[in-house]
């Protein structure tokens, strides 16, 4: 396996820095091209210090001349900007992508990468559920691989090498339940910013930790999902784990249920995307039938976690309707983390928006640009920010 260089958008935030974790433990398999980050200046240039990419860029334009200087005894060329991320994705100077920018943004230069028939190691699942139809269909065109980070999708993913010929039934995805599984919404009012952000199994960012405690994270990973392996919204299931050590499974139509199994550790599934095919040898800490767990399973509660439902009733929908809960959510959780809403009122204001912005049943791309705008216009007017 010769060496590939990965192009890491969102070097700083978790998948990225797992990301070159993983990439530091196999020098001679990856090197680090590319690194973005958008606001985190400090960590982006101790990572370009370590791993000598050809390029950086900081998304945020105040804090190019910083990078610039810190970088300035080195050959590594620094942009900065939205467009520069778009840009640099444009170049052929990468072998894969691994899309770890959080939300919406990363749709773009996700793009870029496609148009090029880059690999791509899909860590933004927001990509897929904003505009999945128009992703698939180019990476289609372009011969692309779309290789899932998320740790579901890869266990589907895992579950289905060497099952190409055989139908799916259905596929199940797991769900920890996140910090309150089992609360109701006398409980949930009073929830606060920082109870919400301790999951009990998963290190992950902020937005990804909100959206797990609200169930919202499996929503999405449901249309995600659903254009990942070309699937009907009947064909997709939800089950609680509380565990996390099965990740997903898949069901064939014969019955049988394959799983993907392992302790919750997000540097796995982005070392197998970024080796794919190949398995590669590691140090991570191993699931021990020594001593085993009870892993046990129940029905999500949609009636006290409600956006799982509205993002059921988005697939169902599709259009444009994802791209409205996407952007929606996306807004709403960022007022909570910055206290200006609870934690119920983030339901409220993605189900208000949904209702508010107009349908388009077959969106194109810029149909889908505007969708998002206009969403975030609107739900940002029901907060008052």
């Amino acid at each position: 396996m010769k060496q590939k260089r990965i192009a890491v958008f969102g070097s700083t935030g978790s998948i990225g820095t797992q990301a070159l974790n993983v990439i530091a433990a196999n020098k001679e398999l990856f090197s680090a091209e590319v690194l973005t980050a958008q606001t985190n200046d400090e960590l982006l240039i101790k990572q370009a210090l370590e791993f000598s990419p050809n390029i950086v860029v900081i998304g945020d334009d105040n804090r190019y001349l910083k990078v610039k200087e810190a970088l300035s005894g080195t050959d590594i060329k620094v942009f900065a900007g939205e467009k520069a991320l778009e840009e640099v994705a444009a170049l052929d100077c990468y072998d894969m992508m691994l899309a770890g920018i959080v939300g919406y943004a990363g749709l773009r230069p996700t793009l870029q990468a496609i148009n090029l028939g880059k690999a791509i190691a899909l860590a933004n699942k927001e990509t897929l559920v904003v505009a999945g139809d128009i992703v698939m269909q180019q990476a289609m065109e372009k011969g692309a691989a779309i290789i899932p980070v998320d740790s579901e999708h890869s266990a589907i993913f895992q579950c289905l090498v060497g099952e190409s010929n055989n139908p799916i039934s259905k596929i199940v995805l797991t769900a920890s339940g996140g910090p309150f599984l089992g609360k109701k919404p006398n409980f949930l009012v009073n929830v606060k910013r920082d109870h919400a952000l301790q999951h009990p199994n998963w290190t992950m960012g902020a937005k990804i930790t909100i959206d797990s405690a609200t169930l919202m994270n499996k929503g999405l990973e449901m249309i995600e999902a659903k254009w990942l392996f070309n699937l009907t919204p009947e064909q997709i299931q939800v089950v609680i784990h509380p565990q996390s050590i099965i990740h997903s499974m898949v069901q064939f139509e014969d019955g049988s249920l394959k799983a993907q199994m392992g302790l919750p550790d997000m540097k796995l599934p982005i070392q197998y995307a970024m080796a794919f095919p190949q398995r590669i040898t590691n140090d991570f800490p191993r699931y021990d039938f020594k001593k085993p767990q009870t892993l046990s399973f129940e029905e999500p509660d949609i009636k006290t976690f409600r956006n799982l439902g509205l993002a059921i009733e988005a697939l169902k929908k599709a259009g444009n309707m994802p791209c409205i809960l996407n952007a929606a959510n996306e807004i709403a959780v960022y007022a909570f983390l910055k206290n200006r809403i609870g934690f119920l009122d983030m339901t409220e204001v993605v189900e208000k928006t949904m209702q508010k912005i107009s349908f388009i049943e077959k969106p194109t791309l810029l149909e889908y640009f505007e969708t998002d705008g206009e969403a975030r216009n609107f739900a940002a007017s029901l907060i008052h920010m």
